[in-house]
């Protein structure tokens, strides 16, 4: 946006900070957090600090850094608000959980390793965080971010103290850190909805079974590679050979991966899931049970059952949602659900393709709002700037949906 149209806005955006920066203790903070989200919604081609400064009439580069980088206000109830506002506003359908990387220089910066970077498709040098989108069809906007801190920072207390890492704070994986980030939603009553994800999450059987114990729905993403059990497997009882503890309950058939449990009568079913730049999105589904099985899926039923010795074999049943375009000989993708195989298969649908709306939250952040142009290295700075930047993304979306607008954004 141009400075004139920022200048116009701050009305409005007033009324927002009032809102979702009101736990922070003092006025000039509250000032700074107004004037931050200013700068980041200018335009320009870095949102870093200095950049920002220069381009804002009332911008004060050492306050900025002060205030992002050494301030102690704390971020979390921050985000709470801009949750809260957001989820009354559009009341989403899906909370989505996804992780995006900052390619990085150097080894000081909060969380930077030598990783798996999605921004360039590769191993390298970056930062990785995992985050949680509350979407619909027409708006989504982050809800909360955490910061994946690799093993090897784990217990190097210099960089740690360094780059200000809350003792607290040790590695822990990408699925517990997006269970915490939805266990913290849900202990704000939010209402939970559908849970979504790529096959990064959705291949964790150990994620979707902690979802299924909080009492979530979810549609994830899995690999074709799973193996899995058709509807009418049923397990048998060997006989007892008179020797040692009963043998236990067992399926005759091994497990398959799923492409081989599509049998070919299976019914594909034309379905319609969004208006897209080039006309309505379609393609060929269908809808199957399968007992998902391996051995994370049979330790947890066993778990379940109260111990190995009171399992009586039997894999829960789960739906399978496929998809095969028109004129492809395979299907291409594959996505597992706990919700029942009645459900509507537009809903599975479009909820599985509602994660697309991540990838909008993610080029808006980057390019328009400066999510990766932060310089700092501390773990305050960084979610401090994760939390501005959170906010100017919420509150341009609130008006853009907002049918009293009169300035374009």
């Amino acid at each position: 946006m141009r400075l004139g149209e920022v200048e116009r806005l701050r009305g409005e955006l007033a009324e927002f900070v009032a809102v979702v920066f009101g736990s922070m203790p003092r006025r000039d903070q509250r000032r700074w957090g107004e004037c931050y989200v200013r700068g980041l919604m200018l335009d320009g081609r870095r949102k870093s600090i200095q950049p920002m400064a220069e381009r804002l009439p009332d911008g004060n580069m050492q306050a900025l850094q002060q205030f992002v980088n050494q301030s102690p206000w704390d971020f979390l109830p921050v985000r709470r608000r801009i949750a809260e506002r957001w989820c009354e506003a559009i009341r989403p359908e899906v909370w989505v959980v996804d992780d995006v990387s900052f390619p990085k220089c150097g080894t000081a910066s909060v969380g930077v390793a030598r990783q798996y970077c999605g921004a360039l498709g590769k191993r390298a040098n970056c930062q990785v965080a995992v985050s949680v989108h509350a979407a619909t069809d027409t708006a989504s906007c982050p809800l909360e971010w955490e910061l994946f801190l690799p093993e090897e920072w784990a217990d190097d207390q210099l960089r740690r103290r360094r780059a200000g890492v809350p003792e607290e704070i040790g590695h822990v994986s990408k699925m517990r850190l997006a269970l915490g980030l939805l266990d913290r939603l849900a202990e704000q009553g939010l209402v939970v909805p559908v849970i979504v994800a790529d096959a990064g999450y959705g291949r964790s059987v150990s994620f979707r079974i902690a979802l299924e114990e909080r009492g979530w729905s979810y549609v994830m993403a899995v690999d074709p590679k799973e193996i899995a059990r058709p509807v009418t497997a049923e397990p048998h009882q060997p006989d007892y050979g008179g020797l040692g503890p009963p043998t236990l309950p067992r399926y005759r058939e091994p497990a398959r991966p799923l492409p081989d449990l599509i049998e070919t009568g299976t019914l594909f079913r034309e379905v319609a899931w969004r208006q897209g730049s080039k006309g309505v999105m379609t393609s060929r589904f269908a809808v199957l049970e399968v007992r998902p099985s391996g051995k994370e899926a049979t330790r947890t039923a066993q778990e379940q059952a109260g111990g190995r010795s009171r399992w009586d074999g039997v894999l829960p049943l789960r739906t399978l949602l496929v998809e095969q375009p028109e004129g492809t000989v395979e299907p291409t993708g594959y996505w597992v659900s706990n919700l029942p195989a009645t459900t509507p298969i537009a809903d599975l649908v479009r909820w599985a393709k509602m994660r697309w709306r991540i990838e909008h939250d993610y080029r808006e952040l980057k390019h328009g709002l400066g999510l990766d142009h932060f310089e700092g290295r501390t773990w305050r700075g960084w979610h401090h700037h994760v939390t501005l930047v959170t906010a100017a993304q919420a509150f341009l979306t609130l008006r853009r949906l907002d049918p009293k607008a009169q300035t374009p954004v």
